[in-house]
């Protein structure tokens, strides 16, 4: 009976312990250089919700070396990075109202922390997207990608 009991453990575990989470929140850390800490994301769909927790561990004020996170289609992160110049610190870098930018978290200088969350729904499996910051001149270097996983 013990042997039986401990293989159905056993057996129990190793199903248990193959089971992988969706990632539905992301920590991202960067510093008075051009670069997050991570340059990939992968996401399920069925998260519903992600949620990204931005930090910046440089000293560095926001309105001259200040960080933020947005997500678009890859297509359309130059334009977008583009007219986010235009629309100064202000509007967080980022035009408002453009249907281009899925996601924005404002911009943050040294010391400071910022969150942004999404819903997946209008995310499509396999699509091409990118996160980037749009800071004058960071989005060339400051990017990475985001997949939609099923």
């Amino acid at each position: 009976m013990k042997l039986i009991f401990s293989s159905a453990l056993l057996f129990f575990l190793s199903v248990f312990s193959s089971l992988t989470y969706a990632a539905c929140s992301f920590d991202i850390e960067v510093g008075d250089y051009l670069r997050f800490s991570s340059t990939a994301m992968s996401v399920e769909k069925s998260c519903g919700s992600v949620t990204v927790n931005l930090k910046h561990s440089g000293q560095l004020p926001e309105k001259i070396m200040g960080h933020n996170w947005v997500l678009s289609e890859s297509a359309d992160v130059q334009p977008v990075a583009t007219a986010g110049m235009s629309a100064g610190l202000a509007a967080e870098y980022v035009p408002q109202g453009d249907a281009r930018v899925i996601a924005f978290s404002e911009v943050i200088g040294g010391g400071q922390s910022t969150s942004v969350s999404f819903s997946t729904d209008g995310l499509t499996i396999g699509e091409g997207y990118t996160f980037f910051c749009s800071f004058p001149g960071h989005s060339y270097s400051m990017r990475g990608l985001l997949t939609v996983k099923a």
